[in-house]
């Protein structure tokens, strides 16, 4: 099995700390370890120098090979441009198709926060074990335990008799549904949240891809004649240039007639907010997350989080306030998944040094 770790995204939700240079999966947001150092940890042995990869873009190289100091160089895929999850997935597919074409890949974000590690290796083993059948993917369903509205569903059919575990297949993906659907989803019992968490061969991958994705697949093949050559880097920016970014859900997981879901029954969550990270981190009396010197007055259930300043407030309650020195982020909880809309009205301003 090899562990492909994806690690590009920048994480515009998580602005003012999540930066081009330094995102969300560089950033310690949970804990006195980054994000990408607890995907790694939690692998256990199941990641080795040589089968563990990573797979960002150049403005994080540095940081990624710095923190995780068992990563081989040449072990690092770099794309020359973040392109959404497709190509990242395409692009690692064609590099280790030279290595193993049979080979089950295990892609995972680098990001989320997983509880109980023995399960989370153990599920990986039981997924790598149906991967192993010709043309089947593989994801890892997360047993809904509230009606989110803020991940994507799978609905389940039949279960997978082939299996020595419960793994049924997937008859439909849902992305962030309405409330009311949500909760049907919870009481349905045969609805699981999409991990973002991937098995399958490599060979089985990359036929999919020249199925549903034929032309990021010839683009992919392009890539895959200048590997080795004094022409790659320049062959795999060009190419990249001309790449349509779309995520391995809408291009692939929506489309296929071979995807399975294997439920799993570690906790999970995304943290895709500052609000979930909120939620996750332990509170004070009055409910607060303090990640930084504060003087409070009357101050509840907010997330405040300060590099160097001291933070003093008076009556407030469900705020994120963020400081990094050179931008302070102040919103509230429940409407943080708008943060990205602030990073978007920064780059219409040209304010690229804060981003």
């Amino acid at each position: 099995m090899y562990i492909l770790i994806m690690a590009g995204g920048v994480g515009t939700r998580f602005w003012p700390k999540s930066r081009k240079e330094k995102p969300k999966q560089l950033q310690r947001i949970i804990g006195s370890r980054t994000m990408i150092q607890h995907a790694v940890i939690r692998l256990g042995d199941l990641a080795t120098s040589d089968n563990l990869f990573v797979i960002a873009t150049a403005q994080q190289r540095s940081g990624i090979l710095g923190q995780l100091p068992q990563l081989k160089t040449e072990n690092l895929i770099i794309e020359p441009v973040g392109k959404n999850t497709a190509p990242c997935v395409g692009l690692a597919a064609i590099y280790l198709r030279r290595l193993d074409p049979k080979g089950v890949m295990a892609i995972m974000p680098a990001d989320h926060l997983i509880g109980d590690d023995e399960k989370f290796r153990t599920t990986l083993k039981e997924a790598e074990q149906i991967a192993l059948n010709d043309h089947i993917l593989v994801t890892l369903g997360i047993r809904p335990t509230y009606p989110a509205t803020g991940y994507g569903y799978i609905q389940c059919g039949s279960r997978l008799t082939s299996a020595t575990v419960d793994a049924f297949s997937a008859e439909k993906f849902i992305e962030k549904p309405e409330k009311s659907d949500a909760v049907k989803f919870l009481k349905n019992g045969n609805c699981f949240w999409n991990s973002g968490i991937f098995l399958w061969q490599v060979e089985t991958i990359l036929a999919q891809f020249e199925k549903y994705l034929p032309e990021l697949y010839a683009q992919l093949l392009t890539i895959d004649a200048a590997i080795g050559t004094p022409f790659e880097q320049d062959v795999l920016r060009e190419t990249y240039s001309q790449i349509k970014g779309i995520s391995i859900d809408y291009g692939i997981m929506e489309h296929s007639s071979d995807v399975i879901v294997l439920p799993a029954d570690f906790s999970w969550n995304d943290l895709g907010t500052w609000d979930e990270v909120y939620k996750v981190n332990p509170k004070d009396e009055n409910n607060n997350v303090i990640r930084a010197e504060c003087v409070l007055k009357d101050v509840k259930n907010c997330y405040i989080d300060a590099d160097k300043k001291v933070v003093a407030a008076v009556g407030i309650e469900n705020l994120v306030i963020v400081d990094t020195g050179d931008a302070l982020l102040i919103c509230a909880k429940d409407q943080s998944q708008k943060v990205r809309d602030i990073v978007d009205e920064m780059k219409a301003r040209n304010m690229e040094r804060l981003l």
